[in-house]
């Protein structure tokens, strides 16, 4: 493998732990609209199956399947009355221990692809006072999501000849590397429901390296 240049993270899973801020808010779009309590299994369920990259998506097709059909305006004006009106997007925690990005940022230039709007994400960044850390794309920059390879690819476009090397943690982030001929390191959290169906699902998709956090890269 050529040796990266940009060291791309996902966010979600990644730099950022979001059981109790959008997977809460999964649980309880779900339990606005159908009156039931999913599991976090559950939704890691869907994840490992992939397409679900987008967690509006995602709750909408859960309460389709629980017998409940949203409209998906709906289903986007209540996850973003909790998770930004409410405030769980602050019940997320920050990943990276002191000193890796510093570390990692000496041998790589630092970026961030992910799902979330430009919005959702810089606000954590913000918040950590790191935005001027990562060439940031978000959902907000390209037509279409994960795992359309889009935002690698704009990610490519703007540090041309510079080879690329992305960490993700779903399946969806590891069908984007692949469709931006981009090598893809997982990251399967060992507290992860569901892990070893994540793992085995990134290994299919072709991750060169499974690890149980970002902080093992440094």
């Amino acid at each position: 493998m050529t040796q990266p240049q940009v060291l791309v993270f996902d966010m979600d899973g990644v730099l950022v732990e979001v059981s109790e801020s959008y997977r809460e808010t999964i649980v309880r779009t779900v339990h606005i609209f159908t009156g039931k309590t999913i599991s976090r299994e559950l939704i890691q369920e869907y994840k490992n199956i992939g397409g679900y990259n987008n967690d509006w998506v995602l709750s909408q097709k859960i309460c389709r399947d629980l017998g409940v059909e949203v409209p998906y305006e709906s289903v986007v004006e209540s996850f973003n009355d909790l998770f930004l009106n409410q405030g769980l997007i602050h019940r997320e925690r920050w990943i990276p221990r002191d000193g890796l990005l510093e570390r990692l940022a000496e041998r790589f230039e630092l970026a961030i692809f992910t799902g979330r709007s430009t919005l959702e994400a810089e606000i954590t960044l913000n918040r950590e006072g790191l935005r001027d850390r990562f060439l940031l794309v978000t959902s907000s920059d390209v037509v279409n999501e994960k795992p359309a390879p889009d935002g690698l690819l704009k990610i490519a476009a703007m540090r041309p000849g510079k080879p690329l090397l992305y960490v993700g943690d779903t399946v969806d982030d590891a069908r984007a590397a692949s469709a931006a001929n981009v090598p893809f390191v997982g990251i399967a959290a060992l507290n992860s429901p569901k892990r070893d169906d994540l793992v085995a699902g990134l290994e299919r998709e072709g991750a060169i390296r499974i690890l149980g956090d970002v902080n093992e890269i440094g």
